[in-house]
């Protein structure tokens, strides 16, 4: 069982499965779409937290080689960061077409609701 000291050690590890959490559960109990793709991008920000909250370490230094010092445990790993970098800007990319796209849907339809949507979409088939 967790003691206290290691869920405070662990803080972000645990905020980062909250959102997690909380995303999941927007994205499929909602029907309205902008709440989806918002659920979507808590989703992404707690896979965010998660990678630098692993890459981080107390005390490390950017691996920039100082004063001759070429152990790598006294610098940080900086693949995580540039994984959550990369992930922001897909991030970013998705978010913007997924509106674009519900956009198109709410001019074509006239409601966000994917219930809606989907029966809207039924009844006026062009097979």
């Amino acid at each position: 069982m967790l003691d206290l000291q290691t869920l405070i050690d662990m803080r972000y590890q645990v905020v980062a499965v909250i959102l997690f959490c909380i995303g999941f559960a927007t994205l499929f109990l909602h029907p309205n779409l902008i709440k989806k793709v918002i659920g979507l991008n808590l989703m992404d920000s707690a896979v965010f937290l998660m990678l630098a909250a692993v890459g981080y370490i107390d005390g490390g230094k950017a691996p920039i080689i100082v004063d001759g010092i070429t152990d790598a445990s006294y610098y940080i790993n900086p693949v995580p960061g540039g994984l959550v970098l990369t992930g922001i800007v897909v991030a970013v990319s998705t978010t913007a077409l997924f509106l674009a796209l519900i956009q198109r849907l709410y001019y074509m339809y006239h409601t966000l609701n994917l219930d809606e949507i989907l029966l809207l979409a039924k009844r006026s088939e062009h097979y």
